[in-house]
């Protein structure tokens, strides 16, 4: 049967008559959904990722939930196909299937979540962040929720790698903005060349002890480099000032590397271009 949820004030849910905060919302919603995996008779387990995971104490008002679910072999099709299992602990305002093993759905009281359905079987080849077990049954172990696949890491990347990326995507953007291609001229300068700036980053400067995201090194980077947050407006300016936003990040790159003088050169003649 769905929870009958309600918002009262900013900030506060009604749950069954209780009135608790989002974050209490989000964990009583999980052990909802364990109950009902549970009740199924081919669910085998429930983690949490992420703030509802091993890292709640980064757990707020603007958390989403994020979670496995692992079932029987031969079960995980009917999983994904009936969300009956999802929408009798609430109702589903809006939901799609943005991935072949799982949904992203946003419930009628304003939790949202995504999932993935597995199999065991599935498992040791599926790369996730070592989860928090929140129900399982009793003959499956917690180890369900440590990855035996190791998460992706960037150490490979040697700092001529990242230089060079930087440098080729500013000359690929710039040529693209005075070409016309502003769209694809932002995406180049200040996502792709952004993103490898902030990969060197901390070769600059020391890291913070900040929960990281080996799969999105952008998630709580203000937090992780607090200096270099400063800098951040200076290299993504919008989509009329990619030039100016290249500018800004090879000034960054001179300052702290030897970068290529015939590349510099050829990045700066193309930020003097007008259209």
């Amino acid at each position: 049967m769905a929870a009958q949820n309600e918002s009262t004030c900013e900030g506060e849910f009604q749950v069954r008559g209780v009135v608790m905060s989002k974050k209490l919302l989000l964990l009583a919603r999980l052990k909802d959904i364990g109950q009902s995996l549970a009740g199924t008779g081919h669910g085998l387990a429930l983690f949490g990722l992420g703030s509802v995971g091993i890292e709640r104490d980064r757990l707020d008002e603007y958390s989403d939930l994020d979670f496995f679910v692992i079932v029987e072999e031969d079960y995980k099709r009917r999983f994904i196909d009936n969300l009956e299992w999802l929408s009798s602990v609430c109702g589903i305002a809006y939901g799609f299937r943005n991935t072949d093993d799982g949904h992203k759905v946003l419930f009628e009281d304003g939790v949202f979540c995504e999932f993935a359905v597995f199999e065991p079987a599935e498992l040791p080849g599926i790369p996730f962040a070592r989860g928090q077990v929140v129900w399982k049954q009793p003959h499956v172990d917690d180890s369900i929720s440590i990855p035996a696949n190791a998460a992706p890491t960037s150490s490979a990347k040697s700092v001529d790698w990242l230089i060079g990326e930087t440098l080729t995507n500013l000359y690929v953007g710039l040529c693209r903005y005075c070409r016309g291609e502003k769209l694809s001229a932002t995406r180049f300068i200040q996502g792709h060349a952004v993103d490898r700036t902030l990969e060197l980053a901390k070769l600059i400067d020391a890291e913070l002890p900040v929960s990281r995201d080996d799969f999105a090194n952008e998630r709580r980077y203000e937090q992780r480099f607090p200096s270099m947050t400063q800098e951040l407006p200076n290299f993504i300016q919008g989509y009329e000032r990619s030039q100016e936003s290249a500018r800004a990040i090879l000034s960054f790159l001179e300052k702290h590397f030897a970068i290529n003088a015939a590349m510099a050169k050829a990045i700066r003649e193309l930020c003097g271009n007008t259209d």
